[in-house]
C-alpha cells in the first residue's frame, strides 16, 4: 500500500495560492465528504504568539480557502482546552480569530459541556492503552460524530514523542482535560486515537505549516526555523513520517509512527509513500529533541522507575502542583527570559514574522 503527501516550498508573496494547489496535490476532495461538516482542528500548543507551535493565520486562511474551493462549504472550528494552555488567549494572540471571522466560521469549545457533549464510545478496533487508561469507558466529543476533520498542525519537535503532527493533534481533540493519565502510554494512546478517528469521522485530512518550523524542546520552548514548507496528506501516519524524514529523523525509530504503521492505520516507511511536488529526497534539517525544566520532570514522573506513583501524583489533587510547576517555567520564567526575545527577532527580521505581523490581532 501507498500513500500520498503532497509538499509545497513556498513564499509570502504566494502561500495561499501554494495551499490551494497542496491540497488538491493531496487528493482533499477524494479524502473528505462534501455532504459532511468539516470540522477545523487548530494547534495551541502555547497561547504565546510562538510561530512555529501554533497553526499560523496563512495556514488557517490557505485551508479554508481551499476547502471552499473543493466543495467543503460547511467549515465548523472546534477548540479544545489543556491545564496549561489557554486556547482562547491562543486563538487572540496568534491571530487566528480575525480569520475566523472574515470567513464565517462559526466556534465551538469541546471543553464546554454547553457547546459540546462527550459521550461513551465503545471502539471496534483494539485499543493499545486507552480502554486501561479509562477502565470506566472511553469518551469522544458526540459533536465530531459522522463530521469529517482536518488538522491543523505545525512542523515541529516534541520532548516526549520526538516530533508531533497530524496524529498528536487529535490528543486535544479526542481527549478530555484529564488527558495527562495518557502520558506514560502517549505513544500508543496516538494510535488508539487514530483508530478511533478512522471509526468516528467521515473523512480525515491533515494539513501541516513548515513555514516556521520548530526545533529543539518542543512543543514550546522551541528555536524557529525558517523552511518555507508546507504539506498536507489525507494520511495521518504518512505526513508525520514525511515530516519527521525532512527533520532529520528516522520515520520508523519514532514509536507511535511504527506502531501506527504495523497496526494498517496508515504509512510511516518512507519507501512506500508518495511524495508529490516538492523533491525532499535530500532535505534534512538536522533537528534535534533535547531537553527543558519541564521535560526532566516529566521524564521522572512519566517514564522512570516513579511512573508506578503516578496514580498519586496526576489522579489526586497533587496535579494541581504539577500543572502549576509547568504553566510558572513556561510562562513566568522562559517567556519573558528567552520566547519573548525570539519571537520579537522572528517578527522583525523574517520574511514569515512579517507575514504575521500583516494580520489584523483580534
Amino acid at each position: 500500500m501507498r500513500s500520498k503527501v503532497a509538499v509545497i516550498k513556498t513564499s509570502p508573496d504566494r502561500v495561499l495560492e501554494d495551499y490551494a494547489k497542496l491540497l488538491t496535490m493531496a487528493g482533499v476532495r477524494e479524502a473528505l465528504d462534501p455532504r459532511a461538516i468539516t470540522i477545523l482542528k487548530d494547534n495551541i500548543s502555547w497561547h504565546f504568539p510562538y510561530l512555529s507551535a501554533n497553526t499560523t493565520p496563512w495556514q488557517l486562511e490557505g485551508t479554508i480557502q481551499s476547502l471552499r474551493h473543493a466543495g467543503l462549504n460547511d467549515l465548523v472550528a472546534v477548540h479544545n482546552n489543556t491545564v496549561v494552555t489557554d486556547s482562547a488567549k491562543g486563538e487572540k494572540l496568534n491571530r487566528l480569530i480575525p480569520v475566523y471571522r472574515k470567513y464565517g466560521i462559526e466556534e465551538k469549545n469541546n471543553f464546554l459541556p454547553e457547546e459540546i457533549k462527550w459521550v461513551r464510545f465503545t471502539p471496534k478496533a483494539r485499543m493499545l492503552a486507552l480502554d486501561k487508561i479509562f477502565p470506566e469507558g472511553i469518551e469522544v466529543p458526540e459533536y465530531f460524530m459522522g463530521k469529517n476533520i482536518v488538522h491543523l498542525p505545525t512542523m515541529k519537535t516534541h520532548i516526549y514523542t520526538t516530533t508531533t503532527g497530524a496524529m498528536k493533534n487529535a490528543f486535544g481533540g479526542l481527549l478530555n482535560s484529564r488527558r495527562h493519565y495518557a502520558h506514560s502510554w502517549i505513544h500508543e494512546t496516538l494510535v488508539d486515537l487514530l483508530a478511533i478517528q478512522k471509526e468516528i469521522h467521515a473523512g480525515v485530512f491533515a494539513v501541516m505549516d513548515g513555514t516556521v518550523a520548530g526545533n529543539g524542546p518542543g512543543p514550546r520552548t522551541m528555536i524557529p526555523v525558517e523552511t518555507d514548507y508546507i504539506i498536507a496528506s489525507a494520511d495521518q501516519v504518512a505526513i508525520d513520517a514525511v515530516s519527521a524524514k525532512m527533520m532529520g529523523f528516522d520515520p520508523l525509530s519514532i514509536k507511535y509512527i511504527r506502531l501506527a504503521h504495523e497496526a494498517g492505520l496508515g504509512v510511516g516507511d518512507p519507501n512506500q509513500i508518495e511524495v508529490v511536488g516538492e523533491d525532499i529526497t535530500s532535505v534534512n534539517l538536522h533537528f534535534f529533541v533535547g531537553d527543558n525544566a519541564a521535560s526532566r520532570v516529566g521524564d521522572v514522573l512519566w517514564f522512570s522507575p516513579m511512573r508506578i506513583f503516578q496514580k498519586l501524583f496526576f489522579r489526586t489533587p497533587l496535579v494541581y502542583a504539577f500543572v502549576f510547576g509547568s504553566f510558572f517555567y513556561h510562562d513566568f520564567l522562559w517567556w519573558p527570559a528567552k520566547g519573548k526575545k525570539i519571537q520579537a527577532g522572528v517578527r522583525e527580521t523574517t520574511k514569515w514574522g512579517k507575514l504575521f505581523m500583516s494580520y489584523p490581532e483580534a
